[in-house]
């Protein structure tokens, strides 16, 4: 059974004439590819967080140490 959120986007599109029908179906259908996008990227940093900040802790450390050397953007 459809949500109430469905059925409510149903009714206002059916109230539409058809070729604008058609134009949101294009809209909402990227914007719920974005979506997707971004659920995906989401849960691919939760997985790494934690590699994120023991590196972001192990560059701490090293800088305080003074083993880090500054980035050379030239040699990338």
């Amino acid at each position: 059974m459809p949500s109430t959120a469905i059925v409510t986007v149903e009714k206002m599109l059916e109230s539409l004439p058809e070729e604008v029908q058609e134009r949101v179906v294009e809209h909402l259908r990227e914007y719920i590819l974005d979506l997707q996008d971004e659920l995906q990227w989401d849960a691919l940093f939760k997985r790494t967080q934690d590699k994120l900040a023991a590196a972001a802790r192990r560059a701490q450390k090293e800088i305080a140490a003074g083993k880090a050397e500054p980035m050379d953007f030239g040699q990338l």
